[in-house]
C-alpha cells in the first residue's frame, strides 16, 4: 500500500517536493502526525491551489454581476426582463460544458496528474475571460457578438467544470489529516471569494464610473482584471506539487466513467444529488439574489451589490467555521442539518426578501440562507472526494458535480426569471424546496463514516 508523505526529489524539503497520498485509508505516519516540513508544504499546496481557485471563480462569476450593465450591448431588441432572460441563458449555456469539463479535466487528472489538469483549466478560463473583454458589441457586428459571447462562456464553462473536481480532489488529498474538513473548505471560501471579488470590483466601478459609462465601457475592465489575474494563478499551479501515485495513474480504470458506473454507482448517484440541491440553493442565494432585488424588491443596483458584498463576505467566513465543525461531527451530520434547514426555512426566506423594503432586513435574511448553505458548501469538497478511489476521484467527483450542477444550479437563474415573467415567481421556491427535501432524504440514508481518504471524519 503507498504511503502518505512528502517525498522531495531533491531533499526533504527541496523545490521539487511531491506529495502522494493514500487511497484506502492510513496516513503518513499511522497516527495522523506529520514532520514541520510535510505539514509545511501541504499547507503551501493548499495555499497555491485555492489561489487558482479563487481567480477561476472570479473570471466565471464577473459575467453574472457585469450582465446588468453589458445585456443591452448584446440584445438590444428586447425589454429590461427580456435582456436578463438572454444573458441568463447564456450563463446557462455555460453550465452545459460542465459535464464535459467534468470528465475531460477528471480524465486528465486520474491518468496525468492533479497539477496538470489544474494548469490547462486556469489557462481556459484565462483565454474565455480576454475574449469577452475585447469582443465587439451588436451595433459593431451585429448577430454574431451574442454568438461570439456564447462561445467564450462556453470555453469558460468547460474550464470551470473541470476546475471543481480537480480542485476537490486535490485539496481533499493534501489536506492534513483530522482536519480535512477545515482544509478542504477552503475551495469554497475562494470559490465565494471568487464572487465576492467580482461583486467588490462591481461596486467600486459603480463608485467610479457613472451608470452611462458603465454600460459603454466600463463592464470590460473586469473581463481584463480577470485574465490579468489568470495568469498569474497560471504561475503558481505550475508549481504545484502532485497528490496521486505513478501506480494510481496506470491502473488500467484510472479516469474511467465505466469503472465509476460499475463499482462506484452509488456514490456517482449520491453526489448527483447532493449536488442538484446544493446547487441550485447555492445560486439562488447568490447568483439570482442580486437580480431578485432589483426585479422583485425594487432596490437600486448600487443597493443590491452592497447587500450581496457582504453577504458574500459573511458566507465566505462561515465555510472553515463549519469545515472544522463537520471534522467533529462528521460529513453526515453536516448534511443533514443542512437538508433539514433547507426544506423547512426556503420558503419563510424567499417570502419575506419578496416583502422586504430595507437594505439591511435583506442583508439579514440573506446572510442567515447564507450561513444555511455552508453547511453544504462547506464539506462539499471532501465530502464527495472521499466517496471514491485515487484512481477514479477526480473524475467522479468532478462529472457527476459538473452534470448536476448544469441542470439545476445553472438553470435557477432561468427558471426563476421564467417563472416570474409568467406571473408564477413562488412556484420557484418550491422547486427549490423539493430539491432540499431530497436532499435530507440522501443525508439522512448515507453511510456515517467515509470509505476512502481514511475514517477521520
Amino acid at each position: 500500500m503507498p504511503q502518505t508523505g512528502l517525498h522531495a526529489a531533491r531533499g526533504d524539503d527541496g523545490p521539487r517536493a511531491r506529495v502522494t497520498v493514500v487511497s484506502r485509508g492510513g496516513d503518513a505516519a499511522g497516527d495522523g502526525a506529520y514532520t514541520e516540513g510535510q505539514r509545511r508544504r501541504r499547507l503551501s499546496s493548499i495555499v497555491a491551489a485555492s489561489s487558482g481557485n479563487l481567480v477561476e471563480w472570479f473570471d466565471f462569476y464577473i459575467y453574472a454581476f457585469c450582465a446588468i450593465y453589458f445585456a443591452p450591448a448584446f440584445f438590444p431588441r428586447s425589454d429590461p426582463t427580456g435582456q436578463l432572460l438572454n444573458t441568463a441563458g447564456v450563463f446557462a449555456a455555460g453550465f452545459i460544458m460542465r459535464p464535459l469539463g467534468g470528465w475531460m479535466f477528471g480524465r486528465i487528472a486520474d491518468r496525468h496528474g492533479r497539477r496538470n489538469a489544474l494548469v490547462l483549466s486556469v489557462l481556459s478560463m484565462c483565454v474565455g475571460s480576454l475574449v469577452i473583454a475585447f469582443m465587439p458589441t451588436y451595433a459593431a457586428i451585429g448577430p454574431m457578438a451574442p454568438v461570439v459571447l456564447l462561445l467564450a462562456r462556453l470555453l469558460q464553462g468547460l474550464s470551470v467544470g473541470g476546475e471543481y473536481g480537480t480542485a476537490a480532489t486535490y485539496m481533499s488529498e493534501v489536506a492534513l489529516r483530522g482536519r480535512r474538513g477545515f482544509f478542504s473548505s477552503f475551495q469554497y471560501v475562494t470559490l465565494i471569494g471568487g464572487q465576492l471579488s467580482a461583486s467588490l470590483v462591481v461596486v467600486i466601478l459603480q463608485q467610479l464610473l457613472s451608470e452611462g459609462e458603465l454600460r459603454a465601457w466600463g463592464w470590460r475592465v473586469p473581463f481584463v482584471i480577470g485574465a490579468i489575474t489568470a495568469l498569474g494563478a497560471l504561475v503558481m499551479r505550475l508549481r504545484l506539487s502532485e497528490t496521486v501515485t505513478a501506480a494510481d495513474r496506470n491502473r488500467e480504470e484510472a479516469g474511467s466513467f465505466a469503472a465509476i458506473w460499475n463499482h462506484h454507482r452509488s456514490a456517482f448517484l449520491t453526489v448527483l444529488g447532493f449536488t442538484a440541491g446544493g446547487s441550485l440553493i447555492f445560486y439562488t442565494f447568490t447568483i439570482y439574489m442580486q437580480k431578485f432585488l432589483v426585479n422583485s424588491t425594487g432596490m437600486t443596483i448600487r443597493t443590491s451589490s452592497a447587500v450581496m458584498t457582504g453577504c458574500l463576505f459573511i458566507f465566505m467566513c462561515a465555510q472553515p467555521v463549519l469545515g472544522a465543525l463537520s471534522d467533529r461531527i462528521g460529513r453526515r451530520a453536516s448534511m443533514i442539518v443542512f437538508g433539514a434547514l433547507g426544506t423547512f426555512c426556503t420558503i419563510p426566506l424567499l417570502e419575506a426578501l419578496h416583502g422586504v423594503t430595507s437594505p439591511w432586513a435583506a442583508f439579514a435574511l440573506i446572510a442567515a440562507a447564507l450561513v444555511m448553505i455552508s453547511f453544504y458548501t462547506s464539506v462539499s469538497a471532501i465530502l464527495k472526494a472521499e466517496l471514491f478511489p485515487a484512481e477514479v476521484r477526480a473524475v467522479g467527483v468532478g462529472f457527476s458535480y459538473a452534470l448536476a450542477n448544469a441542470l439545476f444550479g445553472g438553470t435557477a437563474e432561468y427558471a426563476a426569471l421564467t417563472l416570474k415573467a409568467i406571473g408564477r415567481e413562488n412556484w420557484f421556491y418550491y422547486y427549490v424546496t423539493g430539491m432540499m427535501a431530497l436532499v435530507l432524504v440522501i443525508s439522512l440514508g448515507m453511510a456515517p463514516r467515509a470509505r476512502y481518504l481514511g475514517h477521520d471524519s
